[in-house]
């Protein structure tokens, strides 16, 4: 016998504008990243996403990414989700039981790409590598030579930790010739360091929009090498995944035909992101990352605080720094945040806070707003930091680096 129920009435919000703080944050963390005018604008646009403007738009946004991945391969796609939703498309299109995966793993979300692996039923093993570190190429050789894997799984930049695979084109190599196929996460790294996916023999790489592209989040882009579309193709039985199913998505992003609803508003402002990315150029766009990395890691350092990953594999991306002993990633993240309106992140259980440098966050004034609002958090959190040489470093870096760079 059922029994009365209280009627569920309308809740008592407030707007948004009640929530979300007078002063905007300024969002110099892991990601998402702040968004340009043009970027801002697309997204608020709504057009039929199977109409003759979409496919204009689609055609254009494949042909910038090609440039912006480096590739000649007809397979780029774009993907409704995160940069992690492209990293699922990528394991779950390219591995099923049975296949041999080795994940290069030195952090969280070189784990991460590793566990996908093993949800498909994949068969998994890691070269584990130790924190703040990067594979030895003999060790990655010699596991090739054990686990004759079918895919070999690696980041560009491990966002985690904040280190740098900088020997990622050799460890390609390596696994081209053992004859896997290479799965690379560029979800940091994509337009704010090179990375030539033909040039070094790389058979899928993932990005997000939210970072180095400074678009929104939750709409992703992958590219899929020739091999790799043929193993896409090639598989004996469905991918388990309808929306990441890769075969599917070809229908709309290659075909001008249905798959799902397309997150239309979110295409169109990936599109005037990656415009962005092509009328600044590559070229300059790594010179610019780089510049204002530097010049924040010296600022940082002036500060009398330690970087976290050592200077040969450090990220340009997402600059990590030591917690002063006595405080946690969340005290200062939090006294940043409510204090000076700037926000920077946390890690995952590492005694780090994370600054980013990548897209829009690459900005002069912003590396000064930044490091002002960080040195004074530290000194009201009782930190000795010198605050005048923070700031005189990275105006120096600024100056010494930025010859012919625009900031």
């Amino acid at each position: 016998m059922s029994t009365p129920s209280t009627p569920i009435v309308c809740p008592d919000v407030v707007s948004l504008d009640e929530i979300l703080p007078e002063e905007p944050l300024l969002m110099m963390g892991a990601g998402p990243v702040p968004i340009p005018a043009a970027v801002a604008k697309a997204n608020a646009i709504v057009i039929n996403h199977l109409g003759a403007t979409m496919v204009k738009v689609i055609g254009q946004v494949k042909e910038m990414a090609r440039y912006v991945f480096q590739t000649r391969s007809k397979w780029v796609l774009g993907v409704a989700g995160p940069g992690s939703a492209a990293m699922e498309m990528a394991i779950s299109n390219l591995a099923w039981p049975g296949t041999r995966v080795l994940s290069i793993k030195n952090g969280f979300f070189s784990e991460r790409m590793a566990e996908m692996a093993r949800r498909t039923g994949a068969h998994v093993v890691t070269l584990d590598v130790a924190d703040r570190s990067v594979a030895r190429l003999e060790d990655v050789e010699a596991a090739l030579r054990q686990e004759r894997p079918d895919i070999v799984t690696i980041v560009q930049g491990e966002t985690s930790n904040t280190v740098w695979n900088h020997q990622l084109k050799e460890i390609a190599a390596l696994a081209k010739a053992a004859g896997a196929l290479v799965v690379v996460d560029a979800v940091c790294t994509l337009s704010t360091m090179p990375l030539e996916m033909d040039a070094w023999g790389i058979d899928a790489v993932i990005t997000g929009g939210q970072k180095g592209l400074s678009s929104i989040p939750g709409v992703s882009l992958i590219a899929f090498s020739d091999a790799a579309w043929e193993r896409v193709k090639g598989r004996d039985h469905a991918n388990a995944h309808w929306c990441l199913d890769a075969s599917l998505a070809e229908n709309f992003w290659h075909n001008a035909g249905y798959h799902y609803t397309a997150p239309v508003s979110g295409v169109l402002a990936l599109h005037e992101a990656l415009r962005l990315v092509c009328a600044e150029t590559l070229e300059k766009r790594f010179a610019r990352h780089l510049k204002c990395s530097l010049a924040l890691q010296a600022g940082i350092s002036a500060l009398g605080l330690e970087l976290y990953a050592p200077e040969p594999c450090r990220l340009n991306s997402v600059v990590g720094i030591e917690v002063p002993k006595g405080l946690s990633p969340a005290d200062i993240c939090g006294h940043i945040s409510r204090q000076h309106q700037v926000e920077i992140s946390g890690s995952f259980g590492l005694p780090i806070v994370r600054i980013g440098q990548m897209g829009e966050q690459c900005r002069e004034h912003n590396l000064f707003r930044t490091l002002h609002a960080f040195g004074r958090t530290m000194v009201d959190l009782g930190v000795r930091v010198d605050l005048p040489a923070g700031v005189a470093a990275l105006e120096r870096s600024l100056a010494e680096n930025g010859r012919g760079v625009a900031a």
